[in-house]
């Protein structure tokens, strides 16, 4: 039977009825687009100041580096500390961040040493507010409609990508990039203003863990992984392809300037082009609700095929085309990871968990950034894409390896437990 219209809509924003989702929903968008302006106009501003593949990619490394050794914590305060209260200090510290890019820009003292020091205290904010945000969605909506939540969590991140880079583009036509950084502080406002009118007796009791030390609380977060196998397969994969493959930030601004040989509004075009094939898979995710390991490792197929077709493309068209399916591929993608992992793990657990999601998918990243800006200086851009994209096809394969032992040894198991009883 169809369902109707209507219904469909209500059931793709069923986690909207929630008031405080709600307001956390809208703010988020507001704040996400003005990161995503500051971070076109970063990416382009350190570009035009060294004309250097190799400073970009370090750039996006030392944003990231953090969290490759912070994630984990951050998902143990998540845990321990109140979600709300952490965020909001956590997102006023990004919002004088972005301030301080504005004023430094504004009086022409803005260096890239300046930048890497500024990016580095972003990246240790954003690196403990991740995994704390990630765990936080639960609160907010409850068990029923957290597939939902996470699903049209990654359509507004992707809304965002649509919405800030083409203002970003304009902005920094007509204005300069400093301009940028001052909407995106602004942005920040909103975020903060919805977390504080949120009502606290609606938000739903989670399980708090045992009072242990930091490391005791570690070493049991990383015991349930290891004895979890589907948690396994999404690590794997999310670690391989966070690493190599979602990097767009650095990827985009390469392939913009010296393989399209275009500019920073055809920079904007291509990210904003990727960021509506992610919000309409954002949208059909959070239709489709519960979703498969099926689809988690198609998606991660299609992702690192499409990656091949954007480094052999010379044309803005066909670019734009691919980038649209590579932004449909690649939510179903994260959403069916981020999705399976809050509703396997137990609430007691879940901070520490996606602690070490955030350091796979987020916290790799700045291997891969560095690595990318090192082989696009020394080979180029269009080797350094299909490299990337083989590297993504390796950790597939891998995890798929993986999957089809750990099957075979449960239905082994299974057999051997037959024969016993019989």
């Amino acid at each position: 039977m169809r369902v109707p219209g209507r219904q469909a809509f209500a059931r793709a924003f069923s986690s909207l009825r929630n008031r405080n989702y709600r307001l956390f929903w809208f703010g988020q968008l507001v704040s996400l687009a003005g990161s995503w302006m500051q971070d076109v106009a970063l990416s382009w501003l350190v570009l035009e100041l060294t004309n250097s593949p190799k400073a970009l990619g370090l750039t996006m490394t030392i944003r990231f580096l953090p969290a490759l050794f912070l994630s984990v914590y951050g998902g143990i305060l998540g845990d321990r500390l109140p979600k709300r209260t952490t965020l909001v200090v956590l997102l006023g510290i990004q919002l004088v961040i972005a301030v301080c890019f504005g004023l430094l820009g504004s009086l022409g003292t803005l260096t890239v040493t300046l930048i890497y020091i500024l990016t580095a205290i972003r990246g240790v904010a954003e690196s403990i507010e991740g995994p704390v945000r990630q765990s936080f969605v639960p609160e907010m909506v409850g068990p029923q409609d957290l597939p939902n939540a996470v699903a049209l969590n990654s359509t507004l991140f992707n809304a965002a990508r649509i919405v800030g880079p083409a203002i970003g583009a304009g902005v920094i036509a007509a204005f300069g990039v400093e301009v940028c950084f001052y909407l995106n502080a602004a942005s920040f406002l909103a975020v903060i203003g919805a977390l504080l009118a949120m009502d606290r007796r609606k938000l739903f009791p989670v399980a708090k863990p045992p009072r242990q030390g930091i490391h005791a609380q570690m070493r049991e977060g990383f015991r349930y992984v290891r004895a979890t196998s589907d948690i396994v397969v999404i690590f794997i994969v999310v670690g391989v392809i966070g690493a190599f493959g979602y990097n767009f930030q650095t990827i985009l601004p390469l392939v913009t300037k010296y393989v399209l040989r275009a500019g920073a509004s055809t920079l904007a075009l291509l990210t904003t082009t990727m960021g509506a094939g992610s919000v309409v898979a954002g949208l059909a995710a959070a239709y489709w609700g519960r979703p498969s390991m099926r689809r988690l490792v198609g998606a991660a197929c299609g992702f690192f095929g499409l990656l091949v077709v954007v480094a052999m493309s010379r044309w803005i068209g066909l670019t734009l085309v691919v980038l649209f399916a590579l932004g449909v591929v690649g939510v179903l993608f994260m959403t069916s990871a981020n999705t399976k992992l809050q509703l396997t793990v137990p609430d007691n657990m879940r901070g520490r968990v996606m602690g070490m999601y955030m350091l796979l998918f987020i916290g790799t990243g700045p291997i891969g950034s560095y690595v990318i800006g090192f082989l696009a200086e020394h080979l180029g851009v269009r080797p350094t894409v299909l490299i990337m994209a083989g590297l993504c096809a390796l950790g597939v394969a891998g995890s798929v390896l993986y999957m089809r032992a750990r099957r075979a040894d449960a239905a082994s198991a299974t057999d051997d437990v037959s024969v016993v009883q019989q």
